[in-house]
């Protein structure tokens, strides 16, 4: 029996995971009400405005009939991607929009790579500019999803910084 993975972002560091079968709703809903229920138990409260769902639908026909999941009065919203731990995660499961992101802040980075060669530094610490502030960012890339190979994209990034430092990186 197929089903559909339902994800209900609860903070940055709890995820609730609801496997939705024969379209019954009933147990995600049942655990997003028995962590409300724990929280009000340990004064805690939900932030709900924080609070996002997501759901992953792997069939070959999708449905969209599914019901908003509400925390006491509240609304959850039920949004397409979003950022947990540090990864873009897409209802489709697709790393595009999270390399999209990577490649977007090292350009970015490489901006201040070419203002220090204008600024006349030398070679070396051109290089560890590179080390430490764009090639950690592609080395978390690349362990990320796409294995060991990285996109073009990423591979132009490396290619521009190989010409500014003057180095083979």
């Amino acid at each position: 029996a197929f089903g559909v993975l339902q994800t209900v972002l609860v903070t940055s560091l709890q995820t609730i995971l609801g496997l939705i079968t024969d379209n019954t709703e009933t147990a995600s809903r049942e655990e997003v009400k028995a962590l409300n229920s724990w929280c009000h138990e340990n004064n805690l409260s939900l932030n709900v405005s924080k609070t996002k769902e997501m759901i992953v639908d792997y069939r070959r026909q999708q449905e969209s009939g599914h019901l908003p999941i509400h925390i006491g009065d509240a609304e959850v919203e039920r949004v397409n991607s979003f950022k947990f731990l540090g990864v873009h995660i897409t209802e489709d499961l697709s790393w595009s929009l999270h390399m999209d992101t990577i490649t977007k802040k090292a350009r970015q980075r490489l901006f201040f790579l070419r203002r220090l060669r204008t600024f006349g530094m030398n070679t070396s610490i051109l290089t560890n500019f590179y080390r430490c502030t764009i090639k950690t960012l592609l080395t978390a890339a690349s362990q990320s999803g796409t294995g060991t190979a990285l996109p073009k994209s990423l591979q132009r990034v490396v290619k521009a910084a190989q010409h500014i430092t003057g180095n083979c990186l």
